[in-house]
């Protein structure tokens, strides 16, 4: 009975989330609430579990980087950087989306990705605001480009910190296997996006003059707030990089960092807090308890399971089933739990395959699956729905479907460059 609630309620809730019919926070709020007040799972799961809870990891490295975020926009620096985007790219929104678009890819790399979408999403709604062009086809690009970029390395997406826990795999093992076709496939995604997002790219160009000549150093209003935020967040991505060194998690970085940044910058608890979305906080505390849920009544493990089943101890059928399912299955509940969950079922797998390399291969189809899975839907990965909120709070809000029908076309692109990698390199080749 309690699985049959937990699946009826993240169907309707997802219905809901899809269509639109209520806001998103709403629908995930009152799923969690009927799935707690169900006993589907007990506050014991679904606010302490590691494995069925909310991720307090992700709430609060959001939370820290929302308000450092939040003081750092008191500086001009964004519309610096806009007005800088803006005329490096002679006033084009095409050439500018792609400048976004490769700035995020990169940095997604070496941060992880929703601290990356933190800091680049402001910067393009002033320079879209500048240019007089919508500003939701950019924001959509630079999510999926920061989903496809944090694919690269161990730090980059949440899920490959988890694989890479599991797995034994170093940041340099991440390095040599997956960048390789992250730069296949940000090329050949900055190639499409002409096409993606045609009819997006059209300036007023009275605007477009006006920027070309404006100062970007006049931008910046308070100089000495600029250089106290340059300083903590040189220290946050440091400690970022440097967690195999520092041992400490993300989340806690992020809220030292807000912590030092409020008392330095004596900023006033109304001004760091307006930055805060704090709905996109909300939703994912409710999304995270039903798909606890999921978990916890053994729905997505069984799934996974009827996946392992089906590749017959093939090792080239298991690679490619389970780079499929990720990108479909992380596409539809949030790339982290689903990793979480499927990451024993790999490592079963693995193990029973004598062949080191294509054993390996399993866990690289794990890891590329369901970062690019996450470009599905609009709540395929953290990064996307940090996205949503972001645009939602500037009065230009993007749909679910809007982000969706963008996200099938670059998830199917993806996966499907993705599966003559894994063929090759660890089979024909190997």
């Amino acid at each position: 009975m309690t699985t049959a609630i937990a699946i009826a309620v993240f169907v309707v809730a997802y219905l809901l989330i899809a269509t639109e019919r209520i806001p998103k926070m709403a629908a995930a709020a009152a799923g969690a609430g009927v799935v707690l007040a169900a006993g589907v799972v007990g506050s014991d799961e679904a606010f302490y579990s590691h494995d069925t809870g909310i991720d307090w990891d992700v709430v609060f490295l959001l939370f820290g980087m929302m308000v450092i975020v939040g003081i750092l926009r008191r500086t001009g620096v964004f519309e610096y950087v806009a007005i800088w985007a803006a005329k490096r790219a002679k006033g084009s929104p095409l050439r500018v989306m792609i400048l976004l678009v490769l700035i995020t890819a990169v940095a997604s790399a070496f941060l992880d990705n929703v601290t990356t979408v933190l800091l680049i999403a402001p910067v393009t709604l002033l320079v879209c605001d500048r240019l007089g062009v919508n500003p939701v086809p950019f924001l959509i690009a630079e999510v999926m480009a920061s989903n496809i970029g944090g694919a690269a390395t161990l730090i980059g997406d949440p899920p490959n910190i988890i694989i890479g826990s599991r797995a034994g795999l170093t940041f340099n093992d991440f390095l040599v296997n997956m960048a390789p076709i992250v730069v296949i496939e940000l090329i050949v995604f900055t190639l499409i996006l002409p096409w993606l997002f045609r009819g997006s790219f059209d300036a007023d160009p009275d605007r477009v003059a006006d920027v070309m000549a404006l100062n970007e150093r006049e931008a910046i209003h308070d100089p000495a707030l600029l250089i106290k935020c340059g300083v903590v967040l040189a220290a946050v991505f440091t400690a970022f990089v440097g967690h195999s060194i520092f041992h400490l998690e993300p989340s806690v970085v992020a809220l030292l960092g807000a912590g030092v940044l409020v008392l330095i910058s004596k900023t006033r608890p109304k001004d760091y807090l307006a930055g805060v979305e704090w709905e996109t906080l909300l939703f994912f505390a409710g999304l995270f308890i039903m798909v606890g849920a999921l978990i916890h009544t053994g729905v997505i493990g069984t799934l996974a399971g009827w996946a392992a089943d089906a590749t017959g101890g093939n090792a080239l059928v298991a690679v490619m089933l389970i780079l499929g399912v990720s990108a479909v299955l992380s596409g539809v509940i949030d790339n982290i739990p689903y990793v979480a969950t499927m990451s024993p079922l790999v490592a079963d797998l693995s193990a029973g395959i004598a062949d080191p390399v294509q054993a390996e291969a399993l866990w690289w189809s794990l890891a590329l699956g369901a970062d690019f899975g996450g470009n599905l839907t609009a709540v395929g990965a953290s990064a996307n729905v940090v996205v949503l909120g972001i645009a939602k709070r500037a009065g230009t809000p993007i749909s679910f479907w809007e982000f969706t029908k963008k996200g099938i076309v670059v998830t199917a692109i993806t996966i499907l460059l993705a599966a003559p990698y894994l063929w090759l390199r660890y089979f024909l080749l190997a």
